[in-house]
């Protein structure tokens, strides 16, 4: 760390234990990348359980993943592996940057001739019309850079990811060796660009339907009542979406942390009920809940999650560093006391 805050807290004793629950945007999943790179550098907390949907997944197998094979190092290089294997995929991909936004430093494909005629297909076609040979490449990424026996076998971390049952519309949380390959890709699965994962029949969607990320696997599960949230999705915007386009990233904001506020409402009602002696602590788990999250993400357009650019990842990755180190220095001391995120005032 550089502040003297973060100085202190490097000779604060033993790490602290934590859980992570990572939420999926796209290539903004870089951000978590920064986060974890960050923490597993520093070695100040330990991660005990992550929670994760879409790309949120992907960051939590890799990591559990590389933890296995070779402990803080070894996990962040897999992130290293896999955030590099994604781009270098996404460069055959026609779906790229305008020359001029390169020149103008604009991370937006929004006018990119490729994406737009992608979009505007994507919207009168489903994927069994325009893409009836199901093909990802992302799910190649994903089967070439993660190895599912180490996810499972890890014991350090234990990992929950979570996608939407499409017959019931209910969450599904996958654990332990429910978590493979097409369960990742079921976490990550957006209805309108990719054929719906069945698994054992069960057909899947993204998980950020019903939880962008679930809260719940990790009270209990783990040692440790401190969550951390990851935030990709920003809750608030003080400005009024007036184009298309802006107004249909923000439904998708709002939709993807639907689930999230009603989760944080009732992990502050419960909280309140234990302060005011009305349940049993012998009963119930006080949690304490932070968040890490980067205005920095908040000027970039939704078009930039599929930006896969090695430079515009790295960015991201940097970003997310850095916000990891500011809430780390602010908010190190409240780890295993209290909250450090005003529950009634955020999301009330």
């Amino acid at each position: 760390m550089t502040s003297g805050k973060g100085r202190e807290t490097e000779t604060a004793g033993a790490p602290k234990p934590i859980n992570l629950a990572l939420q999926g945007g796209g290539a903004h999943g870089a951000f978590t990348w920064g986060v974890l790179d960050w923490l597993l550098e520093r070695e100040l907390f330990t991660i005990e359980g992550v929670s994760g949907t879409s790309a949120g997944a992907m960051n939590a197998v890799v990591l559990a993943a590389g933890m296995h094979e070779g402990g803080e190092e070894g996990a962040r290089a897999a992130l290293h592996r896999f955030w590099k294997a994604v781009s270098d995929r996404a460069w055959l991909s026609p779906i790229r940057r305008t020359p001029l936004d390169v020149i103008m430093g604009q991370w937006s494909l929004d006018m990119s001739p490729s994406f737009l005629a992608f979009d505007i297909a994507s919207r009168f076609a489903s994927p069994y019309e325009f893409n009836p040979l199901n093909i990802n490449p992302l799910r190649e990424v994903v089967a070439e850079t993660v190895d599912f026996d180490a996810v499972n076998a890890c014991q350090a971390i234990r990992v929950f990811i979570s996608a939407t049952n499409v017959h019931s519309g209910k969450i599904k949380v996958f654990s332990g060796e429910e978590i493979t390959l097409d369960a990742v890709m079921a976490s990550a699965c957006l209805p309108h660009l990719f054929q719906a994962v069945e698994i054992d029949g069960v057909p899947y969607w993204d998980g950020g339907y019903m939880g962008n990320p679930p809260l719940f696997p990790l009270f209990g599960n783990t040692g440790t009542p401190d969550t951390v949230l990851v935030q990709i999705n920003p809750v608030e915007r003080n400005e009024t979406p007036r184009t298309a386009r802006e107004i249909l990233n923000r439904l998708n904001e709002i939709t993807f942390n639907s689930t999230l506020l009603r989760e944080m409402r009732a992990i502050e009602f419960v909280t309140r009920l234990i302060e005011d002696g009305k349940l049993d602590r012998k009963d119930y788990q006080k949690v304490h809940i932070h968040r890490i999250s980067a205005e920095g993400l908040k000027p970039l357009q939704s078009s930039s999650k599929v930006n896969a650019e090695w430079r515009f990842l790295t960015h991201l990755r940097d970003i997310g560093r850095q916000a990891a180190e500011q809430w780390a220095g602010a908010h190190y001391d409240s780890v295993g006391t209290r909250s450090s995120v005003d529950l009634r005032e955020e999301f009330m």
